[in-house]
């Protein structure tokens, strides 16, 4: 690789994009590309394949995805898979066309089945049921681990893959709605200290078990896996299993993720929990195994990490 490669961010403004520019920047990388969804449509495969034969960068991080929390998964089914297939099959394949050296996309942990044995190892993908409350969302992004594969056997490129676990901190969406766990309780806790609420109900029985990885720490993995020469990389990895788990290696209930987050913003009130609304999968805890062999492991805790994003969102509220 040259020195300074030309590096497109696809998904620059989203949570995790952002993050990656971020470290890019940070480690003295300037020749950074990035195009707004206003600027280029990724789901039009001739304005992809416009760009990239223009641009022709040295390497892509694929962060670029449609995403949400159970609600969102629900209710747009098909907006998640069509969108996600859509952008990843365009620039997978016009990277290609493009001859881009080094590519890597990012999945989630979503990707394993329902019940898979805990933690959840890179074997397990396709070995079961998915949860059905985002499983469009989960085989798009297995097509997207399938895709590069399946250009790394016929073509020889090098496409990587890199499943995140839950991630949260700076630039995550806090839509009432719409929004991951963490986002969305750290709004709703804010509104009701604001508002001196003393009941904040959540969804579900608080029981199901998740892990979060802030997305500084995702950012590192990410930058730390595409910087592996191709032969450390193969020696890791199999050609039909090369994705690689990015996580903390422990999880917490989602009763005890409400009140970690109630402490950090203040709320002193009473939670209760829906139960006759869906938990989702019971437990998502991913083997970071295969990671760790590669030299990384994440540095910020959860209460420090929740402490940046509350910060974040009261930035958000303020702009």
């Amino acid at each position: 690789m040259p020195y300074n490669p030309k590096i497109y961010v696809a998904g620059h403004r989203g949570m995790v994009g952002s993050a990656i520019l971020r470290a890019l920047s940070a480690q003295g990388y300037t020749n950074l590309i990035t195009r707004s969804r206003e600027q280029l449509d990724l789901c039009d495969q001739q304005q992809v394949r416009a760009f990239f034969e223009s641009e022709r960068p040295d390497q892509v991080y694929l962060a670029a995805a449609k995403v949400g929390g159970i609600h969102a998964n629900n209710t747009y089914p098909a907006e998640f898979i069509y969108e996600n297939l859509m952008i990843e099959a365009n620039i997978i394949h016009e990277a290609w066309r493009a001859g881009v050296k080094k590519l890597l996309f990012l999945g989630s942990s979503c990707i394993y089945p329902r019940l898979a044995e805990q933690p959840m190892r890179e074997d397990a993908l396709l070995s079961g049921k998915l949860e059905q409350t985002n499983e469009p969302y989960a085989i798009a992004k297995i097509a997207g681990i399938k895709l590069c594969e399946s250009y790394n056997r016929q073509y020889a490129t090098d496409f990587r893959s890199v499943m995140p676990t839950n991630l949260y901190g700076p630039g995550d969406n806090y839509h009432a709605q719409n929004s991951h766990v963490i986002p969305a309780l750290v709004r709703r806790f804010h509104e009701a200290k604001e508002s001196s609420a003393p009941v904040v109900e959540i969804w579900g029985s608080g029981t199901p078990r998740r892990e979060f990885l802030y997305v500084d720490d995702m950012a590192a993995a990410s930058l730390h896996v595409m910087g592996l020469d191709k032969a450390t990389y193969e020696a890791t990895t199999e050609p039909t299993l090369s994705h690689i788990n990015v996580g903390c290696g422990e999880d917490l209930t989602i009763l005890e993720l409400a009140y970690a987050i109630a402490k950090v913003v203040g709320f002193t009130g009473t939670i209760e929990f829906d139960a006759s609304k869906p938990d989702g999968t019971p437990r998502k805890l991913m083997d970071i195994s295969r990671l760790r062999s590669m030299g990384w492991t994440p540095t910020v805790g959860l209460e420090q990490g929740l402490s940046h994003a509350y910060a974040d969102f009261l930035t958000s509220r303020r702009q």
